[in-house]
């Protein structure tokens, strides 16, 4: 399985970080999520609950996820849509941005001209329905008495399809093994509850779009692709940008 989703993810957050726009794109979901589970109490509203749980493992301070919340339910609140875009990129890449949204002419606008400035083509929703997959994915520590096989077992009947660890080197030179889960886009709900049953605690939960076929580029056509998918990012309705790039 493709993990174009992971393409260039430290240096993605690293800027976000930089140009102190993560918090902004964090909230903004938080208050769709609280607004459109219509309950600000997160033991109610799963959606909000995973956008809380999301915005934690980036550091978000308490306040400013309050406050996000508070938004969802003000008088004049922002009505944000979901708007997804295909690109077609140059060397064969192909580009889904997922927006978040009060103002769909404004964001069309910005997201075509960067593509037009940039080398790219936007293309008919839907064109890339056939490239990607829409994925649940679930991010968590392995704990010391977490036995694998048995929970790959125990979760294929709540939707999970794909189960792989990763080992993340740590500053005081003890390594932590990551369980990065998979499943189909309708199981996110299944899985979600399924973990919590467990007592594991999700670290990161989202649907995300994976490539059916990742492809691999030189470093010179990466260069040449980068500044697309930069400027894309930087955008303040721009929530994710995924790719099909290896």
């Amino acid at each position: 399985m493709g993990r174009a989703f992971e393409y260039r993810k430290a240096a993605k957050m690293k800027r976000w970080g930089a140009m102190s726009r993560i918090f902004p794109k964090l909230g903004k979901s938080i208050t769709m999520a609280a607004k459109e589970g219509g309950s600000a109490d997160p033991d109610m509203n799963s959606k909000l609950r995973t956008a809380i749980l999301n915005a934690k493992a980036q550091n978000m301070p308490k306040d400013n996820i309050d406050a996000a919340i508070k938004r969802a339910f003000e008088k004049n609140a922002a009505d944000f849509k979901e708007i997804t875009y295909d690109i077609k990129a140059p060397y064969g890449v192909q580009i889904v941005v997922e927006c978040a949204t009060d103002n769909n002419t404004r964001t069309v606008a910005n997201v075509k001209a960067i593509v037009n400035k940039n080398g790219g083509e936007m293309l008919t929703s839907g064109s890339l329905s056939f490239m990607f997959t829409r994925k649940s994915i679930f991010t968590f520590d392995k704990t010391p008495d977490m036995d694998i096989e048995e929970l790959e077992l125990e979760l294929i009947d709540y939707g999970l399809e794909e189960i792989e660890e990763d080992v993340e080197p740590q500053e005081n030179g003890d390594d932590k093994t990551i369980i990065r889960i998979y499943g189909e886009f309708t199981s996110f709900g299944e899985l979600s509850k399924a973990l919590e049953e467990r007592g594991i605690e999700v670290t990161k939960a989202s649907l995300e779009y994976i490539a059916n076929a990742p492809i691999d580029l030189s470093d010179e056509q990466m260069e040449a692709v980068e500044t697309l998918i930069d400027k894309l990012e930087e955008d303040d309705d721009v929530q994710h940008v995924y790719t099909n790039i290896n």
